[in-house]
């Protein structure tokens, strides 16, 4: 049998009728009726062979080039609405994808057993955990745009749990001590100090996400907030961002203005030849400050031995935790708060907990020791 055919049996008054697609979603190449399954002769095969124009249709391979392309004008609606930065690194992963199971039938895939060879595939990866749940996530994705164009009836990626261990770093922060650190390191740097300072300052005044910090333009900021329309999507949809200048925002807004840029260049942040940065040199400018603070030690959150959870660098992302830090010592609510950055508020509690409310007990506390100090030393 022709591997990809797909075969659909219609029973009606007036009994069983056999249609025969090239593949599944493909043009019909044969109707038949009779309750035996139909073979191909000649004829359909030569439908067959005319209806297949990539040589690949109803294999896993024509189904990634249905969803992103090439052409880039005919990918779907789905890739096309994707970010670029998005598309970049998920492209990455479908070329490993199409590498491993281009060449394979479409129909496996409405098999239940093909969810241990997802985890077969993620396992073998287990040496780079985030770079493995990325690939069954894009993986999960093409399943996603097959089973609702009735492709597929099953989604056996959609379930697969992650390996990535460290991908909860709600409480992860950068503190006073950090960016200190991170700043001497940047002052050390001949011509890229100011450049690769000014990123982790917009970043812990303003929460704003890596592509966000790269894009965003002066037109953007008003008196007392900058609104933007964020690039990242936040459940299916782009979310307009309202953040608002704290004294210490409008201060830096103010260095940032007197930066050189090159003509026709609007953004805030500038790199040292005054052009804008793409997120990609954004963080790896970041990252080689950071990881040349304390001596070359780098900037990391320790771990911990009772929990046997190593020492993890601190990202740029982690910047929103410290933005975060700064709006719980204003009087805004854990879901206003939450609204400003896209977090849940039950994260905004746990670092409200964690490094604002637990803070000021110590320092009532210490106030009252020393109080009671000086009692002692009157009496």
């Amino acid at each position: 049998m022709i591997r990809g055919l797909h075969f659909v049996r219609k029973t009606n008054k007036s009994g069983i009728t056999w249609y025969v697609y090239a593949y599944r979603g493909g043009p019909c190449i044969l109707k038949r009726s009779g309750a035996a399954k139909p073979t191909l002769t000649r004829v359909e095969v030569a439908k067959l062979l005319e209806a297949l124009p990539a040589g690949d249709a109803g294999t896993f391979g024509h189904l990634i080039r249905q969803w992103r392309g090439p052409p880039d004008d005919k990918a779907s609606p789905e890739w096309q609405a994707l970010a670029p930065g998005t598309r970049a690194t998920w492209g990455f992963e479908l070329d490993r994808i199409e590498e491993k199971w281009g060449k394979s039938a479409l129909a496996v895939w409405n098999d239940f057993r093909m969810v241990a060879r997802v985890i077969e595939w993620r396992d073998s990866r287990a040496a780079t955990p985030r770079a493995a749940d990325q690939g069954v996530k894009v993986l999960a994705e093409l399943l996603r745009f097959a089973r609702l164009r009735a492709l597929l009836r099953i989604n056996v990626a959609a379930d697969v749990p992650s390996i990535y261990k460290g991908a909860d770093r709600a409480e992860i922060i950068w503190t006073d001590a950090d960016i200190a650190a991170y700043r001497a390191a940047a002052d050390a740097e001949k011509g890229r100090g100011e450049p690769a300072k000014d990123i982790l300052d917009l970043a812990t005044c303003t929460g704003m996400r890596r592509s966000d910090l790269a894009g965003v333009t002066w037109r953007e900021v008003s008196d007392h907030a900058i609104v933007r329309v964020a690039l990242k999507k936040s459940r299916g949809r782009r979310r307009r961002a309202v953040i608002p200048l704290t004294d210490e925002a409008r201060g830096l807004l103010e260095r940032l203005r007197s930066r050189h840029r090159v003509e026709g260049v609007d953004h805030l942040l500038v790199n040292s030849h005054g052009r804008p940065w793409t997120p990609g040199s954004l963080t790896q400018a970041f990252n080689a400050t950071r990881d040349a603070a304390n001596g070359g030690a780098g900037i990391v959150q320790p771990g911990r031995q009772e929990t046997g959870e190593p020492d993890r660098k601190k990202h740029l992302h982690d910047c929103r935790g410290t933005f975060v830090t700064q709006l719980c010592r204003t009087d805004l609510t854990n879901e206003e708060i939450g609204r400003i950055v896209a977090w849940s508020p039950e994260n905004v509690d746990r670092i409200r907990r964690i490094y604002v409310d637990e803070a000021q007990v110590v320092v009532a506390l210490a106030e009252r020791i020393a109080r009671a100090s000086v009692n002692r030393a009157v009496n």
